[in-house]
């Protein structure tokens, strides 16, 4: 019997304590740059310690920092994965233009572009749903506004970096391999941009700003797992739904963005998180993983995590084999088997079922376990670990 590995999908539930100490953070005169102390800075430190300790409790192999070093300031945040990016690049700035109170964006045949947040297809066809404060669909409130790209941008995050890097290292044991997760290029430039004359060299500017902080993270010796939703979550936010094709070569550029990126980087320390955005919304405008994993392949990484959990996207396990011939021979597939979309926690029998079906594909050595996406900010702290447990027990009953 192989031993299934486990890790997660980033995101773990931060502790009372370092919400209320990011609650307590300053601004600083921009607005939205949260000012830190020695303080905080050790408060973190000890968390991290103890998160990696608590994953490994419940079974998880390769742990990460829970994203702690990002803040979240409320118990209920689906952004902390992106909002972090803020507090690390110059050229931004606080102009009240946002994907969220921007005009809606319509898109034509050939020229294929993101509308607001507000306009996606999925939260207009279900409204009154998105509306209602007690239809359980929210995402919870960011630490900090999001602003736009006003000048030339450039990485200012190299404390930061080297704290969450120096956090997760010292809480590893010998041998143990840790992982940090890092916003991809397309993803970060979904801002708002008013300084780069088109949105590829938007784009291009994030590749750049952002190689700094993955060379960090692969230095020290972790895996880099670049999460860009963007890549399956912007086909819902383009209105009116595009082709395929066009939409797969808008999507290309994303992919063409994170080669460059990570060029020259060790292909087997970065992983790719796809995902179909985390809220707990229907769904029912998700583009099907058919359609894109061919361009998804196309990314020069050694892992690929995704959603394979939750009830709208679980039944795509079998795309993966019947397009099994495009899988990359050295790639290893990081499937979630335990989803962040429902207060059920999975019995460790179905997450060893979701785990023999892609052993089979690939083999049980090419495959770790994960989460769906994030646990922290979306379930309550007390199901999130025992989704963990559950995790760490389907994986050591898989019979692969």
């Amino acid at each position: 019997m192989t031993r299934i590995e486990t890790t997660t999908a980033g995101s773990l539930p931060r502790t009372e304590a370092l919400i209320e100490a990011n609650a307590a953070r300053t601004f600083a005169e921009d607005g939205f740059t949260l000012q830190s102390t020695p303080e905080f800075e050790a408060l973190v430190a000890e968390a991290t310690r103890d998160v990696v300790e608590r994953q490994r409790e419940a079974g998880i192999t390769q742990p990460g920092d829970g994203e702690f070093g990002k803040a979240m300031s409320n118990a209920v945040d689906y952004g902390a994965w992106w909002t972090y990016s803020f507090q690390r690049t110059a050229g931004l700035e606080l102009t009240g233009k946002d994907i969220f109170s921007q005009e809606p964006v319509r898109s034509e045949p050939g020229n294929v572009r993101l509308t607001t947040f507000p306009d996606r297809r999925d939260w207009s066809t279900f409204s009154e749903a998105y509306q209602d404060p007690q239809s359980g669909i929210s995402v919870g409130k960011n630490a900090t506004a999001f602003p736009a790209t006003t000048g030339p941008i450039r990485y200012t995050g190299q404390a930061a970096i080297a704290n969450d890097t120096r956090n997760l290292v010292a809480a590893l044991q010998p041998g143990e391999r840790g992982f940090l997760t890092a916003i991809a290029p397309g993803s970060a430039a979904r801002i708002e941009n008013e300084f780069y004359p088109s949105e590829q060299a938007h784009i291009d500017a994030w590749v750049e700003t952002l190689r700094e902080e993955y060379r960090a993270v692969t230095d020290a010796g972790l895996i880099l797992q670049l999460d860009d939703p963007s890549i399956a979550e912007n086909w819902d936010q383009i209105n009116p739904e595009p082709s395929i094709d066009d939409y797969l070569a808008f999507t290309q550029i994303r992919i063409d963005a994170i080669n460059a990126a990570i060029e020259g980087l060790p292909k087997e320390q970065i992983r790719l998180h796809l995902c179909w955005g985390s809220w707990h919304g229907p769904h029912t405008t998700d583009i099907e993983l058919k359609h894109i994993l061919r361009t998804v392949l196309s990314a020069n990484v050694g892992q690929v995590s995704f959603e394979a959990a939750n009830a709208r996207h679980e039944h795509e396990w079998a795309v993966w084999e019947e397009q099994s011939d495009l899988i990359p021979d050295d790639l290893i597939l990081v499937p979630g088997v335990v989803s962040h979309a429902t207060n059920l926690v999975e019995h460790p029998d179905l997450v060893a079922q979701r785990i023999e079906r892609f052993a089979k594909i690939v083999g049980p050595e090419r495959v770790i376990a994960a989460t769906d996406c994030g646990l922290g900010g979306r379930v309550h702290p007390q199901i999130a670990w025992a989704k963990l447990e559950a995790l760490g027990e389907g994986a050591r009953r898989a019979r692969v």
